[in-house]
């Protein structure tokens, strides 16, 4: 069996956090507990430093198969540390002094080390495993506050993800059954001969928890609920990063042993983010609450997604633009929260009436991360969503391409409903807000936003290459 632990080292540096991130909290003062913090933010930076370091290792699997190490798990991992590193910034004003801020930041250390594994998963079992470690702090991380409308949103989240969790081991199972094996190699080779409905009923199964870990349709009802109820901070952790391992999971399984198992995933998929992008858009046309707007959103980012995920292994663009796309929504949307985590008094889209005229940076940053939501160049979500337009398009679902197409166009209208209020003067400033870390983070989101759609090309070569598939 290939053992070789140094080639998870950036895995192991997030579990060695995550632990003595738990001691330190256990005897360091209650209301001093930055160390933590500090912690947190130097594993995710060793991390990054891993992963760029084994860049350009050959692609191989580890660990008798179960794990790749290839440019999906490397981009995943970059991916997931960046984003956790400006989940920092957006939740440091919020937990600094708390007496559980470093269980906050444990359990930020432990769902995107899930996160993560689930980029890298190449065996069913694994990728049972990974979506566990990926989901339960969630859980906690959800009902962070205690408090009613987060309790509610919790339990949601809590029942659904158990339900789904259950459906995946479930279908992980049928898999097994008649593949005479849980690796995607096996996979490859032993459902081709298989019972299209038994091997259509074991990935819908499989698939289904992935749908969860995204927010896709018809899992994606408990969005809106957590977005709006928990804390800000959480609420911008759990509509970004697990989504990053949800679609590269799901791309994964569809272009390890599911294009010629006899079922047609890739049109499921197709019809799935069909579904997503246009419930998620007509859903936050209606929407007041700034928090809940963005929930309906990150749903129909998730659509654009799917489109890549549909075409797995059918052209060059696929697996690049998905990795694209993930990079740029991730700092966009993380941006986007960051000005909310900003304003916490702010909860509504009219109390940001003046917003350009108080706090100018901020509304321009806000500006730059909302248009970068739709893909306006030149932004990177532009330069992710003409990537997947165009693998799609190549990939034969001309169809699913004008479906994306209307739902951009149309999702323009309700981030400048939140737009127009901003840059429009107030009589009366209204009260909360001061800069901070939070506000920073917005800076950083924004400006990256916009210096890595030029970087467009450079990116796009950096993603290119296979998966370790066998």
């Amino acid at each position: 069996m290939n053992e070789d632990p140094l080639a998870l080292l950036p895995e192991i540096i997030l579990a060695v956090a995550a632990v003595l991130g738990l001691l330190l909290g256990s005897y360091l003062p209650r209301q001093r507990q930055w160390p933590v913090r500090l912690l947190t933010a130097v594993a995710c930076v060793a991390g990054l430093v891993a992963t760029v370091l084994a860049w350009g290792d050959p692609v191989r699997t580890v660990f008798g198969g179960s794990y790749a190490l290839d440019v999906a798990t490397n981009a995943g991992r970059t991916v997931v540390l960046a984003a956790v590193l400006l989940t920092l910034g957006v939740s440091a004003r919020e937990f600094r002094s708390s007496p559980r801020e470093s269980e906050w930041y444990v359990l930020v250390l432990l769902a995107a080390l899930g996160t993560i594994v689930l980029t890298g998963a190449n065996d069913l079992l694994l990728l049972v495993a990974a979506y566990l470690l990926a989901s339960i702090p969630l859980y906690a991380i959800a009902g962070f506050a205690k408090d009613d409308l987060g309790t509610e949103g919790t339990l949601k989240f809590y029942l659904l993800g158990a339900l789904l969790g259950i459906t995946m081991l479930a279908g992980a199972t049928v898999l097994f059954g008649v593949a005479r094996g849980t690796g995607y190699p096996e996979l490859q080779s032993g459902l081709g001969h298989a019972p299209a409905a038994v091997v259509a009923v074991g990935f819908i199964g499989v698939l289904a928890g992935l749908l969860f870990k995204m927010g896709a349709v018809p899992a994606h009802f408990w969005i809106p609920d957590v977005a709006e109820g928990t804390r800000p901070p959480a609420a911008a952790f759990l509509t970004t990063v697990p989504k990053i391992g949800g679609v590269i999971a799901a791309y994964r399984l569809l272009a390890a042993g599911m294009t010629d198992a006899g079922v047609d995933a890739a049109l499921l998929v197709a019809l799935v983010a069909a579904a997503t992008m246009t419930l998620g858009n007509l859903a936050a046309f209606f929407q007041r609450d700034v928090r809940r707007l963005l929930g309906y959103s990150t749903i129909s980012q998730v659509g654009y997604l799917l489109m890549a995920v549909a075409v797995a292994g059918r052209g060059s663009l696929a697996l690049p633009s998905t990795l694209l796309y993930l990079g740029a929504y991730a700092v966009t949307n993380l941006g986007a929260f960051a000005v909310v985590c900003a304003l916490p008094q702010r909860k509504t889209i009219e109390e940001y009436h003046g917003l350009l005229r108080q706090r100018p940076w901020l509304a321009l940053s806000l500006v730059v991360c909302l248009l970068g939501l739709v893909g306006t160049p030149p932004t990177a979500v532009f330069a992710g969503k003409l990537t997947i337009f165009t693998a799609a398009l190549d990939g034969g679902y001309a169809w699913l391409v004008v479906v994306a197409a209307v739902n951009t166009v149309a999702s323009l209208f309700y981030y400048l409903r939140w737009i127009a209020p901003a840059v429009r003067p107030a009589a009366v400033p209204p009260t909360g807000g001061s800069e901070g870390w939070a506000s920073l983070t917005a800076y950083v989101a924004a400006l990256a936003s916009l210096v890595l759609g030029p970087l467009t090309g450079l990116l796009l070569t950096a993603f290119r290459g296979g998966l370790a598939l066998k």
